[in-house]
């Protein structure tokens, strides 16, 4: 599935690695409560971005890309304390990390634009 908007394409595609990163956890780690907040988090910044496109308004359109990125925040979260309580390497964080941020600024940046429109 691909789509003509690049949140939601990586949001997609960060959500299909926190799959995998849960099953990891889950799996091979035998750790259950973290794996189930970040699964939660991770896959909801995508899932909200998508309800965000067909919001009924723009305020509901802005609430939902703030819901997203209020996700992003926790996700970074869960994967900064995995990373330091040693469940992923610094090199998997990172990486994980480093596309969770560049959803956060196409977030910020849309909402930017979305508030510039509300006005």
């Amino acid at each position: 599935m691909t789509y003509n908007n690049p949140l939601l394409e990586k949001s997609l595609h960060f959500a299909a690695r926190i799959v995998k990163l849960y099953q990891y956890l889950a799996k091979e780690k035998k750790e259950i409560i973290i794996s189930k907040q970040i699964i939660r988090s991770g896959t909801s910044i995508g899932a909200n971005a998508n309800e965000a496109v067909y919001g009924v308004s723009q305020a509901d359109f802005i609430a939902k890309l703030q819901i997203s990125l209020k996700e992003t925040a926790e996700t970074e979260y869960w994967l900064r304390l995995l990373n330091l309580s040693g469940y992923i390497d610094d090199m998997q964080a990172q990486s994980l990390i480093d596309d969770c941020l560049e959803i956060k600024r196409i977030l910020i940046a849309s909402l930017k634009t979305a508030k510039g429109k509300k006005n």
